[in-house]
């Protein structure tokens, strides 16, 4: 059975992602999340981005919950932020139905406690627990009937209630003509990002992927191929460029002269900038450990510290609330403003970009490269049969030590198995490209030789 990665539930939908599995999950989520009641009655808020399965998967965790009594708020397509804040907003439990950066046969669920924030592990390892017995049982004993039924109801004003509050953390100030490009992926930041970057007083250039069909959702388009964005920006004369994501969690830029600024450079910015103006609590942000080295150069060389966690913006989190830091996020481009919002949001991020340019007088393209001198890193993706076999395949490991061995305190080498994919990650940071190169090829042919599989970029 499929089994909770770094970001939910994710499979092929109708296959290892069946709707029979996401009812039995919703029936799990209603005994094990504790919704909470009003006037009498549990609610629970539910949305999904545009994929094709979306609104299948959807209607199966709502029938879960509303088979156990719970009521569902179904705010529709909507980010996963939105989701989010709408759960914070109503002091209620969530689900979104998305497969975040995945292509559109995926599928997944991922849940947010009361309050908008990711579960933690215990609470999710009691959620697998339920659906385990649900699954083993099948039991129905004292399911409700009547008026004890769930209902499942819309929230038409969720999205404009979004909206008006991601357009007041810009504090009064405008954008004043900015020339912005945007990239929605055809997913869920299809309609809000365009809406948020007008209304914030933005001059639109361009809006790229924001036609959705079900199954166009990051197909050639968004952060995880920005390249249309980039020959947008350049040929419109943007001032800057913001990819989403398919649920619109996450943000990469692209400045004037077409180049990608990854969230490493974005949270260098961002820290920088809080670091200024006295808002970076305990003067700390968080990071992942594929943070890039050169990071950690320019926060020290800025008296700022950072705090490394594991791979997720889950992890991220965790530290931001355990210590009450405001900052944190990932390379992919996951950007974290605790006092902001309860998880990673790339409309709120890119917003926030544009207001961080527009208020220091020069251009993203100089902001950027002053941000960090980042260090070369290959990264590899290796498709395995079985991902868990990594652990046992010690000739893999033996090259990763000879690499770590070879590079010393030069550089790095990281090996991880996807937490939402089947694939393992390699990555390596060595003073030259070259290095990093050699390094990643002689660890992938390794993974090759010990547990099959071919690289994708």
């Amino acid at each position: 059975m499929l089994r909770f990665g770094t970001d939910g539930l994710r499979g092929q939908a109708n296959a290892e992602l069946s709707p029979e599995l996401v009812t039995a999950l919703g029936r799990a989520a209603a005994r094990a999340l504790g919704a909470v009641p009003l006037e009498g009655r549990r609610r629970f808020i539910v949305g999904r981005d545009t994929r094709w399965s979306g609104p299948l998967l959807q209607a199966a965790l709502s029938a879960g919950l509303a088979g156990e009594g719970v009521d569902v708020v179904d705010v529709g397509v909507l980010p996963t932020p939105a989701v989010a804040f709408i759960s914070a907003e109503q002091g209620a439990p969530a689900a979104v139905i998305s497969a975040s950066h995945n292509p559109y046969g995926d599928n997944g669920v991922k849940f947010f406690a009361a309050g908008g924030t990711k579960l933690s592990d215990d609470v999710e390892e009691g959620l697998e627990t339920e659906l385990d017995a649900l699954l083993a049982t099948h039991d129905r004993a004292g399911a409700p009937t009547g008026r004890g039924v769930g209902r499942i109801s819309p929230d038409a004003g969720a999205l404009a209630r979004y909206e008006r509050y991601v357009l007041s953390c810009l504090e009064g100030r405008r954008l004043g003509g900015m020339r912005v490009a945007l990239d929605c992926a055809n997913g869920a930041a299809s309609v809000s990002a365009p809406q948020v970057f007008e209304a914030a007083g933005a001059q639109i250039v361009s809006v790229l992927s924001a036609e959705p069909d079900g199954a166009n959702i990051n197909d050639g388009c968004g952060s995880t191929d920005p390249r249309r964005l980039a020959e947008t920006v350049v040929s419109k004369r943007a001032d800057l460029g913001l990819a989403f994501d398919g649920d619109a969690d996450r943000v990469i830029a692209v400045d004037a002269s077409g180049n990608v600024v990854d969230g490493d450079r974005l949270l260098a910015l961002f820290a920088t900038d809080f670091a200024q103006r006295g808002l970076l609590a305990g003067g700390t942000v968080v990071v992942t450990v594929m943070t890039n080295l050169g990071f950690h150069e320019a926060m020290a060389a800025a008296g700022v510290n950072v705090h490394t966690v594991g791979v997720g913006d889950r992890y991220v989190l965790e530290a931001l609330d355990a210590k009450g830091w405001a900052l944190g996020g990932e390379q992919s481009g996951h950007i974290v403003f605790r006092t902001l919002a309860t998880t990673g949001d790339g409309v709120l991020s890119g917003l926030l970009l544009a207001d961080l340019v527009a208020r220091s007088n020069t251009n993203l393209a100089d902001m950027a490269a002053a941000a960090l001198r980042r260090w070369p890193q290959v990264l590899r993706n290796v498709a395995v049969a079985d991902r868990d076999g990594l652990a046992e395949a010690s000739a893999v490991w033996e090259e990763v030590q000879e690499a770590e061995r070879a590079l010393g305190q030069h550089g790095r080498v990281l090996l991880r198995p996807s937490g939402t994919e089947p694939l393992v990650r390699v990555m390596v940071e060595a003073p030259t490209q070259e290095a990093a190169e050699a390094a990643a090829e002689r660890i992938v042919s390794a993974l090759h030789t010990a547990l099959g599989g071919v690289t994708s970029p």
